[in-house]
């Protein structure tokens, strides 16, 4: 009967020197991941790999160091999935204030338009009754007025039609990002139903 060998001293320090090369490298793992996760640099197994200055076989056949990757990927996809939200969030309420500031301003500018419109047909009506009685110079003052309020009309018409654009430009900029939002809120709740 054979009994267990006891190793050689060669073979026992070729095991040690081994176990210490393997703990050197993962290590360095370690550290590498810690680099690229202070830089905000996307975890990866090349990534790892070239910094921890190992070989990708050693990543995916040591199972310490394909569970820390698998573990750091998986926390900067979360972080960055959350960064994406809360960046659209934010766009979103951008586009939303402006839309809101449009329709405030659109309805000031018709406000004014009625405003300067019943003042014009106040002034015509003014000029009417006391047209017989006017000099030449009242007449001449009241036709500069009018002329001025016909283009102060034409400038809030414009103003109106601008802003009516904006306003059209706003809600087709937020119709776009509630489908951006929605399009995210999709692959975040994708990635949580696969097994």
């Amino acid at each position: 009967m054979k009994t267990a060998a006891v190793p050689e001293p060669r073979t026992a320090a070729a095991l040690a020197a081994r176990r210490h090369k393997t703990e050197t490298a993962l290590q360095r793992v370690h550290e590498a991941i810690a680099r690229l996760r202070r830089e905000k640099a996307k975890v990866s197994v090349a990534a790892v790999a070239r910094r921890a200055d190992v070989s990708r076989t050693f990543l995916y056949d040591n199972p310490e160091a394909r569970a820390v990757i698998a573990s750091a990927m998986t926390e900067a996809g979360d972080r960055r999935t959350q960064l994406l939200a809360d960046q659209d969030d934010e766009r979103e309420a951008t586009w939303r204030e402006r839309a809101l500031n449009a329709e405030d301003a659109l309805k000031s500018a018709h406000s004014e338009v009625l405003a300067q419109r019943t003042r014009i047909g106040e002034l015509l009506g003014r000029v009417r009754d006391l047209e017989a009685e006017w000099t030449e110079e009242a007449i001449q003052r009241i036709t500069t007025e009018n002329t001025t309020l016909k283009q102060r009309v034409r400038q809030l018409t414009a103003d109106n039609r601008t802003l009516d654009e904006r306003l059209r430009a706003a809600r087709s900029n937020l119709r776009f990002q509630d489908r951006r939002v929605a399009d995210l809120e999709a692959r975040i709740a994708a990635p949580e139903s696969a097994p």
